[in-house]
């Protein structure tokens, strides 16, 4: 019991599971508005599953991959991919059974779920190659995330719709510009390593301006889809709010480089369930 329970810890450490707190409240987001209320209990065990599988293959395949550039980094090289507590063998099973997990998911779901869940998973585990030959890497990762809300519409209504669009082009660049700010921590290994990172290739101001016109561009499109899912008060007040906690992530990086962890995990967790909250009260009330 004792070697089940620290395998489990293992591979919590290995996918940082407290992590999917980025992407778990936007599908569920559209899930709420495509429904334009509750969507039932089988839908929402369902999203759970799909969203925690696909994230799970997601993490697992980069690790995977990512063992030999892991091993060269200092903020790394304490990873269980690397220091040996999980071999290469149990983590590729680990990726395999969670894509099997997200594709039979996707299966229950509907038709267009299961079509769009091979590529989907195509998608978000093209990150891990991107960033040894492009800095487009960034944004890959921001696309991987983004693909959460046109999930949950799919889920909810078997269909795509310009709102959820919208939502998605938000999250692709909310991640992709809070990544380059996390990125910044490894921009001498990424120099050393010849990994493509924007850190890397244009230096930490044209990083961080590079990163302010992504989330330019996140608040942008969230309220196009507040505007063009016809939410109201509360759906603009959860605008507000990013256009705050985002300035605020800025704030903390510009200050001191040692608060990118609290920029990156706190304030963008607090970010996505304060969004996720202030829908559901807009759709409620």
């Amino acid at each position: 019991m004792q070697k089940i329970s620290k395998l489990l810890n293992d591979f919590n450490e290995l996918v940082m599971f407290k992590h999917s707190i980025f992407s778990l409240p936007f599908i569920f987001i559209a899930m709420v508005v495509a429904s334009d209320g509750w969507f039932g209990f089988e839908l929402l065990i369902m999203g759970i599953l799909a969203a925690l599988s696909a994230r799970n293959f997601a993490m697992g395949f980069n690790r995977y991959l990512d063992r030999d550039i892991d091993a060269k980094n200092p903020r790394t090289i304490n990873r269980p991919s690397v220091d040996g507590r999980l071999s290469p063998n149990q983590i590729y099973l680990f990726t395999l059974i969670n894509a099997l997990i997200f594709i039979a998911v996707a299966f229950f779901v509907n038709d267009l779920a299961f079509y769009l869940s091979i590529p989907i998973l195509v998608v978000i585990g093209s990150y891990s190659y991107f960033k040894r030959f492009s800095s487009l890497a960034h944004i890959i990762l921001g696309i991987s995330l983004g693909l959460a809300p046109i999930a949950g519409v799919v889920a909810v209504s078997e269909t795509i719709t310009l709102w959820s669009i919208y939502l998605s082009l938000g999250v692709m660049f909310w991640v992709a510009g809070f990544d380059l700010l996390y990125s910044l921590q490894d921009i001498e290994v990424d120099k050393e390593l010849g990994l493509h990172s924007i850190p890397s290739k244009f230096g930490v101001e044209k990083t961080m301006l590079i990163s302010k016109i992504m989330h330019i561009l996140t608040i942008i499109f969230w309220s196009l889809f507040v505007y063009e899912a016809n939410l109201g008060f509360f759906g603009f007040g959860a605008i507000v709010a990013s256009i705050v906690m985002l300035s605020y992530e800025h704030y903390l990086v510009n200050k001191d480089f040692k608060k990118i962890d609290k920029a990156f995990f706190t304030v963008n967790g607090y970010l996505g369930i304060l969004f996720f909250f202030l829908i559901i009260l807009d759709v409620a009330i």
